[in-house]
């Protein structure tokens, strides 16, 4: 048990600015434990769907659990509970373990030069030849579709400028937010003519019905994203190539909004028509820049080439998620944060044979407990004070209980179960914690503002077809990854754009009305 109320008070100033000495970058704050409201739930991870929510939000189980059953007349209280988690290797013993050593330098591995433009930072991840290639796959398409349905007059091959600036259309709409990139030619609130002037709306439709990334499925594909893997591919090869992660990284869900402008105008007939998405987007994301390391797409219905799609359980399915994400991350010795949904025993005992440590939130309800002892997961008949902690060992493995206004319980093999931390409050100074809940709370809070302030910045072009939304939030990522690497360049210190500047500026130079670099 943590020390009493006094002793934590003496000591509260020191780990108070010993904790924003660690945290400096990221403002630790205790938000994602739910200060601001009378309950304690949370929401460190934002979801994209009602049912992905549900099963992401941090939320303490005091109103869904109640205290463990009485032990059995005449039996010593807590004697068998205890010799089963004894023989099962928990024990109340604690030892001290050293951090995951890591001396890896993160950040951009090419140095870009201060005149670089938003075109070079965005061509870091969609070159040249991966547009090229769209350009082709797009011919080939239109070709063999007239072949089928008849020839098509007004129709033309489309250009590597075309292809350019029929991206730059699309990325527009990730600045004005609008519901339909078609805006840009009316004559109402999101008509821009400018942009409008560099291509008639009649070619950009032509344009949008043919377009591809892969035209036809080769033999040996049988997985429903074949017409987007290849791109997804390589733009997972040049996130690898350009970008060194830091030690702390996050699984979860980016958050990805419906636009608020449609919402608010549209009608209900509208609304019921919009399709759910029948995919989920799981990131891996570097919790010290919100830099999006890797992306994994989960197809909700049909078959996948991962088999993924026989696993209804959700915290079997969001395991086999987490390990498709940190397959190139072995042996590198990271930290990575992770939701009730994905945090396991069994996950993070696999996951430290690789030498990838884990710091979970774990929920009773929603996390797979198997292995886990049951003391741990049952709430005492009295609550304890703000701060207060249970811990139980097995290995290196750490099974934390605090409790601030509800029990709230994380699983870690990365931090020493004898360090203490503190959640900084913002008009009250802090509350102690062991040393994982503050690392966990920094860096969660963090990705959530990252989220809040990046995902206004996706595409908001809606298609019907899976894999072209698929497509425009790959785009979207890559758009926002171009502009981390240019905030952390030489470049941003001569023009200093913000997020809504640098995709202007990206816009206008792929439709060509500003010039790039002397490169392009």
């Amino acid at each position: 048990m943590a020390e009493g109320g006094g002793g934590a008070r003496r000591r509260a100033p020191a780990l108070l600015e010993a904790a924003r000495a660690r945290y400096e970058s990221l403002h630790i704050s205790d938000d994602v434990f739910g200060e601001s409201g009378p309950d304690s739930g949370g929401n460190p991870f934002y979801s994209t769907s009602a049912a992905s929510r549900s099963s992401s939000a941090a939320s303490s189980d005091d109103e869904h659990e109640r205290p463990g059953p009485p032990p059995p007349p005449g039996a010593p209280e807590g004697q068998e509970s205890d010799e089963d988690e004894a023989s099962a290797g928990w024990s109340a013993t604690l030892r001290d373990r050293p951090p995951p050593r890591f001396e890896d330098t993160g950040g951009p591995t090419r140095k870009m030069p201060p005149g670089a433009s938003a075109m070079d930072f965005f061509q870091l991840f969609v070159p040249d030849n991966v547009l090229k290639n769209m350009v082709v796959q797009t011919n080939m398409y239109a070709k063999k579709f007239q072949e089928r349905f008849g020839s098509d007059g007004s129709w033309a091959e489309v250009t590597l400028p075309e292809m350019k600036a029929f991206l730059g259309y699309m990325i527009s709409t990730s600045i004005s937010h609008c519901e339909s990139v078609l805006s840009i030619w009316s004559g109402g609130f999101y008509s821009n003519r400018s942009l409008a002037l560099v291509m008639s709306q009649a070619r950009f439709e032509k344009i949008l019905k043919y377009f591809h990334v892969v035209a036809f499925r080769s033999s040996q594909t049988t997985h429903g994203l074949y017409k987007v893997q290849p791109f997804l591919d390589s733009l997972q090869n040049s996130f690898d190539s350009a970008f060194r992660p830091s030690q702390t990284q996050v699984l979860h869900e980016p958050l990805i909004d419906e636009d608020p402008v449609f919402i608010a105008t549209c009608t209900e007939r509208e609304l019921r028509k919009r399709k759910k998405r029948k995919f989920s987007l799981w990131v891996r994301q570097c919790s010290s820049t919100g830099f999006i390391i890797q992306i994994y797409v989960h197809l909700k219905d049909g078959g996948g080439p991962d088999g993924l799609d026989a696993l209804k359980n959700k915290p079997q399915l969001h395991g086999a998620v987490a390990r498709s994400l940190c397959r190139n991350a072995a042996g590198k010795n990271y930290i990575i944060f992770t939701g009730p949904s994905i945090t396991s025993l069994t996950l993070f005992e696999e996951l430290e044979k690789q030498e990838i440590y884990c710091c979970g939130l774990l929920s009773s309800r929603k996390s797979d407990c198997t292995g886990l002892p049951l003391s741990m997961l049952t709430n005492p008949a009295t609550p304890p004070a703000r701060g207060q902690h249970r811990i139980k060992m097995k290995g290196n493995m750490s099974l934390i209980c605090w409790y601030n206004k509800g029990h709230f319980r994380f699983l870690t093999n990365a931090y020493s179960p004898l360090q203490q931390g503190v959640i900084i409050r913002r008009k009250s100074g802090g509350i102690p914690c062991p040393l994982a809940v503050e690392a966990f709370a920094a860096h969660l809070s963090y990705i959530c503002r990252y989220d809040d302030k990046y995902s206004k910045y996706f595409i908001s072009h809606k298609p019907n077809k899976t894999w072209q939304q698929v497509f425009w939030f790959a785009v979207s990522i890559a758009v926002n990854n171009a502009y981390i690497l240019y905030k952390m360049s030489d470049a941003y210190h001569v023009k200093r754009y913000s997020r809504a500047q640098f995709g202007e500026r990206l816009v206008r130079e792929l439709l060509g009305l500003e010039e790039a670099s002397p490169a392009h």
